[in-house]
């Protein structure tokens, strides 16, 4: 469990001695970067580093790659205070809860685990805030910037074939800086080369992209995790498509500079099925003419004719506010849990073949339904579809959040006083 927390913390308990000799490491922009700040973030992962049971990078290489981390992070929190993105207490604290419920604790287990550890829970949730602000600003900026259109997606059908699976990815950015010349460029191909050279002859692959990755998966020791092979930028997925478990590329060049993937783990993926239900359905909604009580006296009154044995197709023809249905005698056809709704969904999810439910409310009023059938439908052709629409957005959206990363960076002051 120690180990997952980790993965979130970097901070770290702060003496009275530490406080008195702190000093400004950086400047950025309008904010700077503390000593103590710098030294918590090392300490904490440090502590990740030793979780994953790989061995430490040299004390000048780990403060080089925590600074380099903290300024980006500043620079995107200045970001998301000048468009306003804000990150409530309750928010921070529902992430927290689902962080302890993953590792099968509660809240306050986990608290107290990482105050036996020495850290500081306050300082836990302000940096927790912090990952959720970046990560929130990141996205906004490419939801705002990506689009993706019907042809490209026709594009994409009529070029890529959809079921590559899945691969469990490590990697390694060597970056080039924007307008480098040749002789800079030639130098980050030789640094590659080598790093290369070393995992070739056993080098382990965390311990190489922690030292010397300039990825934002650097500190996690380049783990991408499992990524849709169709979701991955082309660079990479052609070469993923066919490579052995354990196989590590040869340098690949991109705009963000050189790259080095590890496939450490591939499964396929398989045909897309999913529950169906044909159902019948009586609405009587709720308004400003008809009142929920109202309303719950017309549909228990619907109710009792139905037991009495009413045609529930005639009886959605004269009285069901469903205007599409309602002409159809309430048919709704075939549709997904999804599609209905969690509240009808899981009632539907319940019934027999020809049960009728009790009436029931939603927001919009009151309900009858009363299930016809239901099969598993191959949606694989659909489901295709929202894939390519998905796979080009993601791809889009990797590549415009690496590059705005790039942009603003480059575009900060940033004063380094180490």
């Amino acid at each position: 469990m120690k180990k997952f927390i980790y993965l979130f913390l970097i901070v770290a308990p702060l003496s009275h001695a530490d406080q008195f000799l702190d000093e400004i490491v950086a400047v950025v922009d309008d904010s700077v970067i503390m000593r103590s700040e710098l030294e918590r973030s090392a300490e904490s992962i440090k502590k990740q580093i030793e979780a994953t049971g790989n061995p430490l990078p040299p004390s000048d290489i780990l403060d080089k790659q925590v600074l380099e981390k903290l300024i980006v992070q500043k620079v995107q929190l200045q970001r998301a205070e000048q468009v306003g993105i804000r990150i409530s207490d309750a928010e921070v604290d529902a992430t927290l809860t689902n962080i302890a419920r993953q590792n099968g604790i509660t809240l306050a287990q986990m608290r107290a685990t990482i105050e036996a550890d020495g850290f500081n829970f306050s300082d836990f949730r302000d940096d927790m805030r912090k990952d959720m602000i970046t990560e929130r600003v990141r996205y906004a900026y490419a939801n705002s910037t990506v689009k993706v259109s019907d042809h490209e997606i026709d594009l994409f059908l009529a070029d890529n074939e959809l079921d590559q699976g899945e691969v469990n990815i490590q990697h390694i950015l060597i970056a080039i800086p924007n307008g480098a010349d040749e002789a800079t460029i030639e130098a980050k191909r030789a640094v590659v080369s080598d790093l290369r050279q070393q995992l070739l002859q056993g080098a382990d692959f965390s311990v190489i992209a922690t030292q010397y990755s300039d990825g934002q998966k650097a500190l996690e020791g380049g783990r991408l995790g499992w990524r849709p092979v169709n979701q991955l930028p082309p660079l990479f997925a052609e070469e993923a498509k066919s490579m052995e478990i354990g196989e590590i590329t040869r340098p690949l060049r991109s705009a963000s500079g050189f790259h080095l993937i590890k496939l450490v783990d591939k499964r396929d993926k398989t045909t897309k099925m999913v529950d169906q239900y044909k159902v019948q359905h009586l609405m009587v909604a709720s308004d400003e003419i008809v009142s929920a009580k109202d309303g719950m006296k017309i549909i228990n009154d619907l109710y009792q004719q139905l037991q009495d044995g009413v045609d529930f197709a005639t009886l959605a023809e004269e009285h069901s506010d469903d205007f599409n249905s309602a002409p159809l005698g309430g048919d709704m056809g075939w549709r997904s849990p999804e599609e209905l709704g969690p509240r009808m969904g899981n009632i539907v999810e319940n019934l027999e073949l020809n049960e009728m439910s009790s009436p029931f409310q939603t927001d919009i009023g009151w309900h009858i339904v009363k299930l016809l059938d239901k099969k598993q439908a191959d949606v694989t052709e659909e489901f295709k579809r929202q894939q390519a629409e998905q796979a080009i957005r993601q791809r889009k959206m990797q590549q415009t959040i690496e590059s705005w990363v790039r942009e603003i960076r480059g575009d900060a002051f940033v004063d380094i006083r180490l």
